[in-house]
């Protein structure tokens, strides 16, 4: 399986640290947010990697190259203008092939094993799910015994995490452009097409710069 990172993000909550520094550069316990995925991703035995990128991206080609010595290989997936994730991946897709493929959004921060997620036969996508953070008053999406649904009213959810396993097939007929990844995954959950497990251990979205010194103390960096 390949794994596509999402990288092209401009970061306008990090600033001033994302001004002249890409998101997926600013680090944690010392290394950039990036590579604890790349490392997890490589222990895992996923090693072709599929990585976007926008603001400042020719930082990231420059810093982590052909992943070569992070044992991994890396192809860069280069855009004009930040596309969204829908639109990110549409354009990454030749690069990714027809398989099914782990999506990880670059801004996060996980312990969660990479090697556990797999997608079930006839889905179109498995869905990593957390508990809401205490910055997000609703989740996302429901979970019940292994299939995800989109909540009603006033029904308790659980967040995405930014980490899934997707089909290529969820991408058919979306036109190339700026989408959102979110219409689609409801889409394919009002279908029954997507599942979904809920991930207990540790997990944060780095979206602003409390978060990301809490990520820092969490990963023993001070």
């Amino acid at each position: 399986m390949k794994a596509m990172l999402l990288a092209a993000g401009k970061g306008e909550r990090m600033r001033p640290l994302t001004l002249h520094t890409p998101k997926p550069l600013l680090r944690v316990a010392g290394k950039p947010l990036l590579q604890w995925h790349i490392e997890a991703l490589a222990a895992a035995g996923i090693h072709e990697l599929v990585i976007n990128h926008a603001w400042l991206g020719e930082q990231l080609e420059a810093h982590f190259g052909t992943g070569e010595e992070l044992g991994v290989r890396i192809s860069w997936s280069a855009e004009g203008q930040p596309l969204e994730t829908a639109g990110g991946i549409l354009k990454a897709l030749p690069l990714l092939g027809d398989a099914p493929f782990l999506l990880v959004n670059g801004d996060v921060w996980t312990d969660i094993d990479f090697a556990t997620l797999t997608l079930a036969k006839g889905q179109l996508a498995q869905l990593v799910l957390v508990d809401n953070p205490p910055h997000k008053d609703a989740g996302d999406f429901c979970l019940h015994g292994g299939r995800v649904g989109n909540p009603l009213p006033g029904q308790s959810a659980l967040t995405y995490s930014g980490i899934a396993v997707l089909d290529p097939r969820l991408f058919a007929g979306l036109v190339p452009g700026s989408a959102p990844l979110a219409p689609l995954l409801r889409a394919a959950a009002e279908r029954g097409l997507v599942g979904g497990q809920r991930h207990a251990g540790r997990w944060m979205d780095i979206g602003t710069p409390e978060r990301l010194a809490e990520a820092n103390l969490l990963a023993g960096g001070g």
